[in-house]
């Protein structure tokens, strides 16, 4: 049986144990619930866990009349304007106005965690500092790398200015993967570093929801091997080194199919890219996860992932990965075995790779059953229990 780390909350004439009830968390989110992401739903998972187990939490989020899916816990709005550039269904807020910053006094934490480095995570931090409040940040996708897919690679460098501030500026930095710390560390971070993993629902996730009759329905026959996408359509997703290794598959004459789960502003885009491709739309719940155990082999050619909660999905699901050779997936995929890693513009190696697994139908098995074995110990409840742990050594640090 697990037990509850024990820390010590002293004051100048007592000390007692710092418990889970002893922690008022206030959580703020660019996008808590109205639009679905795989941020977002960890953040859900974290905040149900921790009021399972007595945290008092609150959330700070813009919001919009119909969401995505109800918010875990209480929420409470903060004013936002539409993101510009064409990227109108995510909201950003300008700082901590004064309505949500006057239930914020009243909520009184004596904890802040930011999941967003934008406006609202910067005011949320100054406003802790100012009241000695401890501070967490946590970290879910590589927006520095966003610039190169519009055209703006040139901003890529003063991002990484700007959020190795903003990191240097909390307390404790929660990162999901050993390589995103590594990454941090050489950015110059210099506040401590610990880890939250994800979770995987390994009963929606798993080899035995792969359903032949689903796959049919779709024109998908029993022995085409589906070269699939999965996650939301936007370009920084690597949509435009997905088509292009697709259309160099084409061009070898490899035998496959192209399933796409997963909707998004690019869809139209992508749809002119790979015409033959075949479209899911949205998927989730138990829909979701029949889906991904119809992949024959999943492509994950972005770079923007910090973890992969995706990736992590398809190897339980018993589908070889082959992905970039980046953050995320560097932690997660075995090369030759669970899969294949490749540099991350390489058309030509991502083809080879493809072709392989397409080609060699024991090895694609093997390195499903690889994968389906390595995905087994990530658990939701312990990883956002390794987040209640930390949270309260970091209670202890700044009490002691």
């Amino acid at each position: 049986m697990e037990t509850t780390p024990i820390f010590f909350c002293r004051t100048a004439r007592y000390a007692r144990t710092m418990t889970p009830g002893d922690l008022r968390v206030a959580l703020f989110s660019g996008n808590y619930n109205y639009v679905r992401d795989g941020a977002n739903q960890a953040l859900n998972l974290l905040v149900g866990h921790l009021l399972a187990r007595g945290v008092t939490m609150r959330v700070y989020s813009p919001t919009i009349p119909e969401p995505a899916f109800p918010p875990t816990g209480d929420l409470v709005d903060v004013p936002a304007v539409p993101v510009p550039g064409g990227r109108g269904e995510y909201k950003i807020a300008r700082g901590l106005p004064a309505r949500p910053r006057a239930d914020l006094a009243r909520y009184a934490p004596n904890l802040v965690h930011v999941s967003a480095p934008e406006f609202l995570g910067h005011a949320a931090i100054s406003w802790a500092k100012k009241r000695n409040i401890p501070t967490v940040a946590s970290l879910h996708t590589r927006f520095e790398t966003y610039p190169r897919f519009y055209g703006l690679g040139f901003l890529e460098k003063p991002a990484i200015k700007i959020l190795t501030r903003f990191y240097n500026r909390v307390d404790q930095v929660l990162v999901p993967s050993p390589g995103m710390g590594d990454l941090l560390r050489d950015w110059g971070v210099t506040s401590p570093i610990g880890i939250w993993s994800r979770g995987i629902n390994h009963d929606r996730f798993n080899p035995g929801r792969r359903d032949l009759a689903w796959r049919r329905a779709l024109g998908l026959a029993d022995d085409e091997v589906a070269v699939s996408f999965l996650g939301r359509l936007v370009l920084e997703k690597g949509l435009g080194i997905f088509a292009d290794v697709i259309g160099e598959l084409r061009r070898r004459g490899v035998k496959h199919r192209v399933l796409v789960i997963g909707e998004g502003p690019a869809r139209g885009w992508f749809t002119e890219r790979v015409p033959e491709a075949v479209f899911t739309g949205f998927l989730s719940g138990d829909d979701l996860g029949r889906a991904v155990a119809g992949m024959d082999i999943f492509f994950m050619p972005s770079v923007t992932e910090t973890f992969g909660n995706v990736t992590t999905e398809a190897m339980a699901a018993g589908v070889p990965v082959v992905a970039a050779r980046a953050t995320g997936a560097i932690d997660l995929v075995q090369e030759g075995v669970t899969g294949f890693l490749v540099p991350p513009t390489d058309i030509v190696a991502y083809a080879d790779a493809i072709q392989r697994l397409v080609e060699d139908a024991p090895l694609r098995k093997a390195a499903g059953e690889a994968g389906h074995s390595a995905a087994r110990p990530y658990v939701w409840e312990k990883v956002n229990e390794a987040v209640l742990t930390q949270y309260l050594a970091l209670m202890e640090r700044r009490d002691g």
